[in-house]
């Protein structure tokens, strides 16, 4: 597998970021945008899982008008993502926060929009038991997700 991290740093896209002053800044600045704005999407609907603010829209409502956002936010964060660990990879391969990272990312990915989304999408969806597990499963699939990440760079 070692081969394989060696292999992507090795790409164009890895070389050109490593030895760029500026292409690894300015491509962590577009990835932090787009987890603030996941972020920020996700306690939207999350917390009025929970029943915790915008009660005057519907969780159905709520998680229909977000979508967009939430889909555009998780393409920047693999549009971005995917170079950074290119540059990287052979220190990622290392570093067991991005392993942490990278097993929990698919997880969150498929909780999200196979599970959080269709209990979301239910009309009939008020705040309840099954609501607010669904959104407390969200929150700590995507704060490990995110914690994870910020911590590759200080480890």
């Amino acid at each position: 597998m070692l081969a394989f991290f060696e292999w992507c740093e090795s790409t164009l896209i890895g070389v050109a970021v490593r030895e760029s002053l500026w292409l690894f800044p300015m491509i962590e600045a577009v990835h932090l945008l787009g987890l603030s704005l996941l972020g920020g999407v996700l306690l939207v609907v999350d917390l009025r899982m929970l029943g915790l603010g915008l009660k005057a829209q519907s969780i159905a409502e709520l998680a229909r008008q977000t979508r967009p956002w939430l889909v555009a936010s998780v393409l920047a964060m693999v549009a971005t993502g995917v170079p950074l660990f290119l540059s990287e990879a052979v220190k990622c391969y290392y570093n067991t926060s991005f392993w942490v990272k990278i097993s929990t990312l698919p997880v969150a990915l498929l909780y999200t929009f196979l599970v959080r989304q269709r209990i979301a999408a239910d009309p009939g969806l008020v705040t309840s038991a099954r609501s607010r597990l669904t959104a407390i499963g969200s929150l700590a699939l995507w704060f490990t997700v995110a914690a994870a990440g910020r911590w590759i760079g200080f480890s």
